[in-house]
C-alpha cells in the first residue's frame, strides 16, 4: 500500500524535511502556515513532545511524506489534554498514511497519558483548520468529535491607528528580561478560567513564546498603581510568512487580563497600544486567534478594535477511557 516508505520516530534533526514538508501541505491547504527549518526545529525540541514515544513520520528516500506528534501537558487536573499534530504531503494522499498516522498517534496519546497522568482522564485534541479537504473525514473515522471553535482575525495596519489611552492608575511597559516572569504569571492567572488551558512551566514558555519568533518591541505589560500586573499582550512574527505572501503579520499570540481587572479596559488599552506600535515598525496588519466562546468575552473586544474574522479551526476531540 505504501510502496518503499520508511517509517521512524521524529529527531530534532529532521527541522529541514518537516519545513519541506510543512511548506507543501501549505501549498493546497491554504492555513497561513509556512516554516523556516529554525520553526520546526523549535516544534521538535519541545520539552513536552516525546518523540521516541510519541512520534511517527513517513519518509521516502530523505523527504518527510507525512508525520504524527504529541504534546502532553506537565500540569492537569481531572483531565488531561494532549495534543495530536500531523499532516500528510498533498502528493501522498488518499493511500491510508492518513489513517496509519492518527492511529499511531491515538496509541501514542495513551502512552505519554500512562506515564504522565495515569489517574486522570484523557481527552486526545487535534486542532486543524476547518476547510482542509478530507480533515473531517479522517478525524471522525478515529472517532474524534468537534468541541470547540476558533477564529483567526485580522486588521489592516497604516496611518489610520490611532493612539491609545491608557486608563488611569496603570502604566504600560515593553517586555523585558526582567519582567519576563510577570508575563508568564500574568498568562497562567489569567487564563485559569480558559477551557482546556494549562498553566505554562518556564521551560514551555522558553520554547513556545519567547523563541525566534517572538517580538518583544511589540509585546507589552500593563501594572497597576501598586506595580502589579494586571494584563499582558505578547507578539509573534514568522519570516516564513512574509517570504511566501509578501504581508508582514504581527500575531498577537497572547492576551490576558486577570479576572479581577477584566471589564475595565485592560484589553483594549493594551490591543490598541500594540497596534499602534506594530504599524510604527512597519507591520502590514495584525493578526489573532480567538476562542469562539471565550469567557472574557474576547471576539467582541476584538471586532471593536478593528479585527474581522478571516478562517474558522475546529477544535477536534477523543475521550479515552
Amino acid at each position: 500500500m505504501f510502496g518503499d516508505l520508511s517509517w521512524r520516530p521524529l529527531t530534532d534533526e529532521d527541522a529541514k524535511a518537516s519545513a519541506d514538508l510543512l511548506n507543501a501541505i501549505e501549498t493546497v491547504d491554504k492555513s497561513g502556515e509556512n516554516y523556516t527549518e529554525e520553526d520546526t526545529r523549535t516544534e521538535l525540541v519541545d520539552p513536552y513532545a516525546d518523540l521516541d514515544r510519541a512520534s511517527l513520520a513517513a519518509f521516502e528516500g530523505d523527504a518527510m511524506v507525512g508525520y504524527m506528534k504529541i504534546r502532553f501537558k506537565p500540569f492537569a487536573e481531572e483531565v488531561h489534554r494532549v495534543f495530536l499534530d500531523g499532516g500528510v504531503h498533498p502528493g501522498y494522499r488518499r493511500r491510508g498514511i492518513g489513517t496509519t498516522l492518527a492511529e499511531a498517534g491515538v496509541e501514542a496519546a495513551k502512552a505519554v497519558h500512562a506515564l504522565h497522568h495515569p489517574d486522570l482522564k484523557l481527552m486526545i485534541d487535534v486542532h486543524k483548520a476547518e476547510h482542509i479537504a478530507g480533515l473531517a473525514e479522517l478525524v471522525r473515522s478515529q472517532g474524534f468529535t468537534p468541541v470547540r471553535y476558533f477564529q483567526r482575525m485580522e486588521r489592516p495596519l497604516g496611518d489610520a491607528i490611532p493612539g491609545t489611552e491608557i486608563p488611569g492608575g496603570l502604566r504600560v511597559e515593553p517586555w523585558s528580561e526582567e519582567n519576563d516572569e510577570d508575563f508568564r504569571s500574568v498568562r497562567n492567572a489569567s487564563f485559569e478560567d480558559y477551557w482546556g488551558a494549562a498553566p505554562m512551566p518556564a521551560d514551555h514558555w522558553k520554547n513556545k513564546i519567547t523563541n525566534q519568533t517572538f517580538r518583544p518591541e511589540v509585546s507589552f505589560l500593563l501594572r497597576d498603581s501598586g506595580g502589579t500586573p494586571v494584563g499582558i499582550l505578547v507578539t509573534m512574527y514568522w519570516e516564513a510568512d512574509t517570504e511566501a505572501t509578501g504581508v508582514r503579520d504581527a500575531h498577537f499570540m497572547v492576551i490576558g487580563t486577570l479576572r479581577e481587572h477584566r471589564n475595565r479596559g485592560v484589553a483594549s488599552a493594551l490591543i490598541g497600544h500594540a497596534l499602534r506600535a506594530a504599524a510604527d515598525q512597519g507591520y502590514d496588519q495584525a493578526s489573532l486567534s480567538v476562542d469562539s466562546a471565550s469567557p472574557a468575552g474576547a471576539p467582541g473586544i476584538f471586532e471593536k478594535a478593528g479585527f474581522r474574522p478571516k478562517m474558522r479551526y475546529v477544535r477536534w476531540a477523543l475521550e479515552v477511557s
